[in-house]
């Protein structure tokens, strides 16, 4: 992990992981975090919610679409990234995202069971390693997102 950039977040997913994968065959998966933090305003208890939008990359990216849906409670530890980029219409929009080192079921309200993925590859699970989807040499382009690099 990063120094000095790193973040830690529990919340609830708001949409399923969207998995596609880049030219190379590196998976990446994009989804949405909604944190709820409550506190006391005038003896009232008040609700606001943080929105987040998460990547991951390689086998933990893939391993989260496989894994983990909508509504899932879930921790993220990462750190924030800022990118810049221009719509359609040429306006220029800046968006800052979490990018996940580990995501994980929250066990505080629900049970999981964990299987373990053999690993083909001693790359730290950035080459398309056998879990989730075979070789990454052989995947066809995204249907939306073409040949594109996530950033």
């Amino acid at each position: 992990m990063a120094q000095g950039n790193t973040v830690t977040l529990v919340g609830n997913l708001t949409r399923d992981p969207e998995l596609r994968y880049t030219a190379s065959g590196l998976g990446v998966v994009g989804v949405g975090l909604a944190v709820n933090h409550r506190r006391q305003v005038n003896g009232e208890w008040q609700e606001e919610t943080s929105f987040f939008n998460i990547t991951a990359f390689g086998d933990l990216g893939e391993n989260v679409a496989a894994s983990l849906n909508k509504g899932n409670r879930v921790l993220v530890t990462g750190r924030l990234q800022q990118r810049s980029y221009e719509t359609k219409e040429g306006e220029k929009r800046s968006v800052v995202e979490v990018i996940a080192d580990e995501i994980g079921p929250s066990l505080r309200w629900a049970q999981a069971q964990v299987e373990r993925i053999s690993r083909d590859s001693a790359d730290g699970g950035f080459g398309g390693g056998s879990g989730g989807g075979g070789g990454g040499a052989t995947r066809a382009p995204d249907p939306v997102y073409g040949d594109e690099e996530p950033f």
